[in-house]
């Protein structure tokens, strides 16, 4: 029996398996005790992103993530733990967190509901106006700060508690292995450009996709193109853990941004658009215009300065070079309405659709000014919902000015939300009934051939070839999702199915010495004619249903491949070693 063990470890196609298997395990790095919940996304201008917590890059293989290890000394070892340690925390408290990478310092913030009263108050502003002066016979610009008093609402702070500290967070993984969203959870969108693209075109619409975004903070995300038999072109989206709106607003719209004067482009979104202020001191709810509540609607309006390109300032003072000048105090909210605005509005098209109108201060007539003030609004049925939506709108709108529109309009063909407990259980009870399948896979191949030399190896030989499928997964960056777990299943049954041919082929008959390299070539060309119909038959899978199937099609031919290039000789093998000796 140990002459026959040291013949397996020694031949060469075993060495190559357990070669192979070593790699796997390697690019699959398992890690059982790994403890932490590892950082998903950073919501910009929090107290995360201010204490200089990185957003995780999408290539980071799952187990090299930054994982929290400690909150304030207190050990972090799964996401219960993790929102155990931050819900208590009060408003304005420091906080410590400790990761595999740094330490971390970070300020709590405080969550203030604005109430809009039935008064209003008198309130001085300063601002800033360009005014032209001559020095020394030359005509010069300056920037001259007036005083202004205006009429604002009244408004009451109350204080809702603590802001969230702006840490998306997930168990941490234990293995390289990715889960997709079946697994997961999260939002699957299937989108259809409203125009047949070129190769190029479709990769600079992903590209831009990837982009807008990875700047609304969304990194844990998959973009991909698809097509179906028919020719029709489609991509695929998968991101955990965003909602369905959040996708519809970003992808679903084409985002194209413009700014017009008297029906006039002056700039749009994305090239003209130099810088875009995100953080609170420059952007967010405006404080002179407040929220105001009307027929049982609350609306509330957001600001944010942006910088625009030398050429789009050019166009701006040629645009209005030749516009009148209207006195009075008007509405505009630009520039000082002591001298007055032009009688041209600056009005803003999202998508075609005008979303507000700033008036044009006079001393902006004719100037090549590089500093605009954008600003919205956003409704809602109490105070605190109008205030998100208004925020979402204006995150929205910096994303779309910052990377500029679309290349094509999308339209959605499908959108699903799962959710992640679904796909906690049916991993956990996949992976029992795989091990459960196994064993009787054993039992009964041990009946039939009464023999263990062929059970073990066989048993064996399946669990190998899920290992080395499993580890090319985690080498390619592939998710493991629902159809994948189908296609791993269905590669084990093809296994079996090879090994039982080449037991079948090689036991036959009571002689079972004779001829054996005959046998063993017979039960090789049953395999490859085998293996060439699955090919034929998953091929086409590949790109049907949209490209949904992928996942099963690619995941059978590889686990097949993989089975008919490696395992099954190897198993061969075994049973001649062990058997035919």
């Amino acid at each position: 029996m140990n002459y026959k063990f040291k013949k397996i470890i020694t031949n060469v196609r075993v060495i190559i398996l357990l070669v192979f298997l070593v790699l796997a395990i390697v690019a699959i790095s398992p890690r059982p005790g790994i403890e932490g919940v590892i950082i998903g996304n950073i919501i910009t201008n929090s107290s995360a992103s201010e204490a200089g917590i990185q957003q995780p890059a999408p290539t980071t293989r799952p187990v090299n993530r930054e994982r929290i290890l400690e909150i304030d000394n207190k050990p972090v070892k799964n996401v219960v733990d993790y929102y155990k340690y931050i819900s208590p925390l009060d408003p304005n408290q420091s906080v410590q967190i400790k990761t595999n990478r740094a330490l971390y310092r970070l300020t709590t913030r405080e969550d203030i509901e604005i109430i809009e009263l039935n008064e209003t108050i008198t309130k001085t502003i300063e601002e800033i106006i360009t005014v032209n002066e001559t020095v020394n016979g030359t005509i010069v610009e300056k920037n001259k700060t007036i005083k202004k008093i205006i009429e604002v609402p009244k408004t009451k702070k109350i204080s809702k508690g603590t802001q969230d500290i702006g840490i998306k967070v997930f168990n941490a993984p234990r293995t390289n292995i990715k889960k997709g969203l079946d697994l997961q959870g999260g939002t699957r969108v299937l989108l259809q450009p409203e125009t047949l693209l070129l190769p190029q075109d479709l990769q600079t619409l992903i590209d831009t996709m990837k982009q807008r975004l990875n700047v609304y903070g969304l990194s844990d995300l998959i973009i991909r193109d698809a097509s179906d038999l028919s020719g029709n072109q489609y991509i695929l989206v998968e991101i955990a853990g965003a909602n369905e709106e959040e996708i519809r607003n970003l992808l679903a719209r084409q985002g194209k941004f413009e700014a017009k004067i008297a029906n006039q482009t002056v700039f749009v979104g994305g090239k003209d658009i130099l810088f875009v202020c995100r953080s609170a001191d420059c952007a967010g709810i405006d404080p002179n215009v407040g929220c105001s509540s009307s027929r049982g609607q609350t609306t509330c309006g957001f600001r944010f300065s942006i910088t625009l390109s030398q050429e789009a300032a050019q166009k701006h003072a040629d645009v209005t070079r030749d516009l009148p000048i209207i006195g009075g105090d008007g509405t505009g909210r630009v520039s000082s309405r002591s001298s007055g605005y032009l009688s041209e509005p600056l009005e803003l098209y999202l998508d075609n659709v005008k979303v507000d109108e700033l008036s044009i201060g006079a001393s902006l007539k004719g100037s090549v000014t590089t500093q605009i003030q954008i600003s919205g609004s956003g409704t809602g049925f109490s105070q605190q919902e109008a205030v998100l939506n208004t925020l979402n709108n204006m995150k929205r709108l910096q994303t779309v000015l910052i990377t500029g529109s679309l290349p094509v309009k999308l339209n959605i063909v499908k959108i699903d939300a799962i959710s992640p407990f679904l796909g906690e259980e049916f991993l956990k009870n996949a992976l029992f009934v795989g091990l459960l399948a196994l064993i009787s896979v054993g039992i009964v191949v041990f009946i039939r051939y009464r023999k263990l030399q062929v059970a073990i190896p066989m048993v064996l030989m399946s669990i190998s070839e899920v290992i080395l499928l499993l580890g090319v997964a985690a080498v390619i960056g592939w998710n493991i999702d629902l159809a994948a777990v189908a296609g791993i299943i269905i590669a084990v049954g093809i296994g079996i199915d090879h090994q039982i041919i080449i037991a079948d082929e090689t036991l036959r008959g009571k002689e079972v010495i004779y001829d054996w390299k005959q046998r063993i070539k017979n039960a090789f060309f049953i395999i490859m004619a085998s293996y060439f119909t699955v090919l034929v038959a998953l091929i086409p899978l590949i790109f049907a249903g949209a490209g949904l199937l992928k996942g099963f099609a690619i995941t059978t031919i590889l686990g097949a491949s993989i089975g008919v290039f490696i395992s099954r000789p190897v198993f061969a093998k075994v049973i001649e070693i062990l058997i035919r000796e």
